[in-house]
């Protein structure tokens, strides 16, 4: 009897975990390829997390703790393709088409935006310009400030993205910087949760994360930051199975 039960429970487990989706549902946006893993049942409002970047598919699909967790919980997770672009306004804008194709198809008019690494600047460059359709604001070790990496060891896909010399960028970067560009995010209070390691030497949590943390706090905003020591910007647990990053969407996706 024993025996039966436990295979019972196995296979109820099984047939679970089958309903998840193992494949994006791949579509066209402005001749820029989307990617969807529809969550089997929605929770209701149809949440969505929107992850970047997203460049020939969503990476997050292969984090197994984050992709199973968001899933069962009835999140979708969806990203777009634009290739390596570093928050310009003509990228964000194409940005918007994109959330736009998402509303269209039921999904929550304010998504919970997930930025890793570089990603972290094409969310945020997003959000702030649209601060009124953030759900919530996560990031995995994001870079957050211009001036840090994208201008320091990305500066060609930088200025390409921006379509303007370096010394026009840098003239306007208050203009363009999302540390610089808070108010909107703090006005709607928009919510926000980071994982960053204190040793990460390619995206410096003290110009990214930490100025951020500073700023948004400073201003009154909802910033919780998990410091994780010793570590730097790698794949490893700490960043892939961090428990408060999912409570923090699932918080944020039941509001």
């Amino acid at each position: 009897m024993k025996l039966l039960l436990l295979l019972s429970c196995l296979t109820l487990s099984l047939t679970a975990q089958e309903v998840l989706p193992k494949t994006a549902e791949v579509f066209e946006v402005d001749e820029h390829k989307a990617f969807l893993y529809a969550a089997p049942k929605p929770a209701a409002g149809k949440p969505w997390l929107w992850y970047a970047p997203t460049l020939g598919g969503v990476s997050l699909f292969g984090r197994e703790m984050y992709f199973e967790a968001f899933m069962k919980a009835g999140i979708s997770i969806a990203g777009y393709d634009l290739g390596e672009v570093r928050g310009a306004p003509a990228s964000t804008a194409k940005f918007t088409l994109f959330y736009e194709e998402m509303v269209k198809r039921s999904y929550s008019a304010k998504p919970i935006l997930l930025g890793q690494s570089r990603g972290g600047m094409m969310t945020l460059a997003w959000a702030f310009r649209n601060p009124d359709k953030v759900c919530a604001w996560v990031g995995i070790y994001p870079v957050c400030n211009l001036a840090s990496w994208p201008l320091k060891n990305s500066k060609t896909q930088t200025l390409a993205d921006f379509g303007m010399p370096e010394n026009e960028l840098v003239a306007k970067l208050s203009e363009f910087n999302p540390v610089d560009n808070l108010k909107g995010l703090l006005e709607n209070k928009v919510p926000m949760f980071v994982v960053h390691g204190d040793s990460d030497v390619v995206v410096p949590y003290e110009l990214n994360t930490g100025l951020l943390k500073e700023r948004y706090a400073m201003g009154g905003g909802q910033i919780s930051v998990k410091l994780v020591p010793g570590e730097g910007h790698k794949v490893g647990p700490s960043f892939f199975e961090c428990q408060e990053l999912v409570d923090f969407v699932l918080k944020q996706a039941a509001q």
